[in-house]
């Protein structure tokens, strides 16, 4: 069965000249992604996922490789022609223009009949909710609403392909939260196939069906959020993916465990006799409070920090551990996981 989007072995090379090397933006990068699938590219900054993106929109043309939507070589088609749209993190609004003549913009210039345009509009402000507001200009919007109308006037071509190029990253943090969810909402209702980039961990967990991590133009792990945070494939990926306790085994082998997965107490557990555990004990350094958990540091007899989150289910625990406390740290054998790379 033919991928709907297929990339491979594609690569981009810039600034190659005579007798000078070229830097390797994307490095033999294949995938394969669904029909429907929000699919998230994730990785820090200047890590290839980017200019992947901008090679699927048409505004960089790969060194080698093949890019196929639907079965149609993408890379032989200009930027204009492509069954796609790409949401910008700015959203690129025309400030001149009202929310309805901002999404209508692109249908215009396909010279659609005045109804059909107009149809099209008003299911496009129904399904962002911003129907009260269509002859609003952008900057009487807020983040959030502006970042609505970007997404209608993207969907309102009904694109066979979204690109998003980090949709929240213009947002405070409290509304890219609150804003994550509803996106999804909206994107699953039309079911519209997505290609979003963020260096985001949590956007990209929240929102994408499955997650690409990226590092140096290579693709180091594909996988569903909880599959990628749970069995990470490297330790660049379980560093990378949320909080981790990474210790160095022997012949090149390390063992991670995520501090939300480890218990601290003053005293191992009793039914530790009965259960087998991964134990050690250490001093309590730093304890940093969040409201709904706790981050507790310990400092074990090798040196190495171990961190520790516990959740603050009680609101005055009789038992709490200060600074400079000696603590015993347990999970289970299944809680951690060996890398080997």
């Amino acid at each position: 069965m033919t991928a709907f989007l297929s990339i491979q072995e594609v690569v981009k090379d810039f600034g190659a000249s005579a007798g000078g090397a070229a830097f390797r933006a994307v490095d033999h990068v294949s995938l394969e992604i669904k029909q429907g699938e929000i699919f998230a590219l994730l990785g820090s900054s200047g890590c290839g996922k980017s200019t992947l993106l901008r090679m699927l929109a048409g505004f960089e043309t790969p060194t080698s490789g093949r890019i196929h939507l639907k079965g149609q070589d993408l890379v032989k088609l200009p930027p204009h022609e492509r069954p796609l749209n790409m949401m910008f993190q700015s959203y690129a609004l025309f400030p001149h223009l009202s929310v309805w003549g901002n999404i209508a913009f692109g249908l215009k210039r396909e010279s659609l009949p005045k109804a059909q345009i107009a149809d099209r509009v008003e299911a496009m402000l129904k399904l962002v909710q911003l129907g009260q507001f269509a002859q609003r200009k952008p900057h009487q919007l807020s983040g959030g609403q502006q970042q609505r109308v970007a997404l209608a006037r993207s969907l309102a071509r009904q694109p066979s392909l979204l690109l998003l190029d980090e949709p929240l990253g213009a947002l405070d943090k409290k509304l890219r939260e609150e804003t994550q969810i509803e996106l999804v909402h909206i994107l699953k209702s039309v079911g519209v196939t997505c290609v979003m980039v963020t260096h985001d961990q949590e956007e990209a967990m929240t929102m994408a069906s499955r997650i690409a991590v990226m590092s140096e133009g290579r693709i180091l792990q594909v996988g569903e959020p909880r599959e990628v945070y749970e069995n990470p494939a490297t330790r660049f990926v379980a560093d990378f993916i949320g909080n981790v306790n990474v210790m160095d085994g022997v012949d090149g082998v390390a063992v991670a465990v995520r501090p939300e997965k480890i218990r601290l107490a003053r005293q191992l557990p009793q039914a530790q006799a009965l259960v087998p555990l991964k134990q050690v004990q250490g001093r309590v350094r730093d304890i940093a409070y969040f409201g709904s958990y706790t981050v507790y540091h310990l400092q074990l007899p090798s040196g190495q920090t171990l961190k520790v989150s516990q959740s603050n289910t009680e609101r005055h625990p009789d038992d709490t551990l200060a600074q400079d406390d000696l603590a015993w740290a347990w999970w289970l054998p299944c809680a951690q996981v060996v890398l080997t790379c």
